[in-house]
């Protein structure tokens, strides 16, 4: 087992060790969608930043495979992209997906704090299933779970738990700001 796979194990291992805390629901009158939404998208967007900080240190993918944005970039231009169009094309549709899965992760925790539990550790994985081993694999944009090798899904898990806790984080920080 490598040093990044023993820290992680490590890592959740402690997290989801520790006794869950009871989140109380906000008062009616204090629960604001809007408010949600708008906190959501900051934390969105901030994990989103953080995620592709840890995936420069820890890169998914080490055989100059196509980012899955990449190739949806392409399938929407219906031609191949020159390379700086594709970088930008796929990097705004990375932002834009941080930013929507923020904002929908602000507006379900304004109604369900239940879903902010484990620090936002919870959100991460969620969306790594929702994604990395689900959806993508069955657009044909990454490989099925069971093709994946040990440094692609330490790096995704890695980097989702990265994203949920800083979401986490950023929501409620900016969320008591609003």
């Amino acid at each position: 087992m490598s040093f990044a796979e023993t820290a992680i194990n490590t890592f959740l291992d402690r997290k989801l060790a520790q006794p869950h805390q009871r989140t109380e629901l906000p008062h009616p009158d204090a629960r604001s969608l809007t408010k949600g939404i708008i906190a959501g998208v900051v934390a969105g967007l901030a994990a989103t930043a953080a995620k592709s900080l840890v995936e420069k240190v820890y890169p998914p993918h080490t055989h100059g495979e196509p980012r899955p944005s990449e190739i949806i970039a392409e399938r929407i231009a219906g031609h191949p992209l020159a390379p700086l169009q594709k970088e930008v094309a796929a990097d705004t549709l990375h932002w834009a997906f941080g930013a929507t899965a923020g904002a929908a992760y602000g507006a379900l925790a304004e109604y369900y704090p239940a879903a902010s539990s484990r620090d936002g550790i919870n959100f991460g994985m969620t969306l790594m299933a929702l994604t990395q081993e689900t959806t993508l694999p069955a657009m044909g944009l990454a490989a099925a779970p069971a093709d994946q090798t040990t440094r692609e899904k330490t790096s995704e898990i890695a980097s989702h738990i990265v994203f949920g806790l800083v979401a986490e984080t950023t929501r409620r920080l900016v969320r008591k700001m609003l």
